[in-house]
């Protein structure tokens, strides 16, 4: 059965408004994202083709979960770009299961006009190092994908690291011990963690001795980041 011109202008309006909505609500997100984490007009310039390309890529390749899509600036964008204010100076990183590229491909967005600055993202899954490639191509962000296994990696990494980062990876005690061979070398560790920090918390200094550093995320959400500068195996 045919749409009468009248059913079919309205279903037009209907998907216009849709559209607008969404653009609207994008546009909000985004300036309140930058509202808590401030960067450079080129900065944003490059973080808007990376969202750009992530949005593309969502369609065949899961990299974050859908239900945080209207959100990408704040839950994601913001949430990664809060580390550089606890390491203003760090200048390589390397980025533990790098996914969607949240924390590594925003860290190297932001750090791309910094000399020196270089982001090793390792990712074990190959569609999502093929994904990570593209962004740092798309963005001209300084950053190298690593597609291994982290256990593989981190203890063969040549080279000074300033920071060691990981989100939404694994419990904290893994995260620790993945972390520890790059610790010992002199780098920082910056872990995302969410509302159960203190449980993971108990349970890794059940086989560590560490000295955390809690601070509240920014973005809310009972988001944590727990700092680490030092990392002991329990005898």
């Amino acid at each position: 059965m045919k749409q009468g011109p009248g059913k079919g202008r309205k279903a037009e309006a209907e998907r216009a408004a849709d559209v607008t909505a969404v653009v609207t609500a994008i546009a909000v997100d985004k300036a309140a994202a930058l509202a808590l984490t401030p960067v450079s007009r080129e900065t944003e310039a490059r973080l808007d083709r990376y969202l750009d390309l992530l949005r593309e890529w969502q369609a065949k390749t899961n990299l974050v979960a859908p239900s945080t899509l209207p959100q990408l600036w704040t839950r994601h964008i913001a949430d990664s770009l809060q580390l550089l204010s606890l390491a203003p100076s760090a200048k390589i990183w390397v980025d533990l299961g790098s996914g969607g590229g949240f924390p590594g491909v925003v860290l190297a967005c932001a750090l791309a006009e910094t000399e020196g600055a270089r982001i090793h993202l390792i990712e074990r899954n190959a569609k999502k190092s093929a994904f990570l490639r593209e962004a740092l191509r798309v963005t001209g962000a300084p950053g190298v994908v690593h597609l291994a296994e982290i256990g593989h990696t981190v203890d063969r990494f040549e080279g000074s690291v300033d920071c060691v980062t990981a989100r939404a990876l694994a419990p904290l005690h893994q995260l620790v011990g993945f972390a520890e061979p790059l610790v010992q070398k002199g780098a920082k560790a910056l872990f995302l963690k969410g509302q159960d920090v203190e449980v993971e918390l108990t349970e890794a200094t059940r086989y560590w001795n560490i000295e955390p550093k809690l601070t509240p995320s920014r973005t809310g959400g009972q988001g944590w980041i727990v700092e680490l500068d030092r990392i002991e195996r329990r005898s």
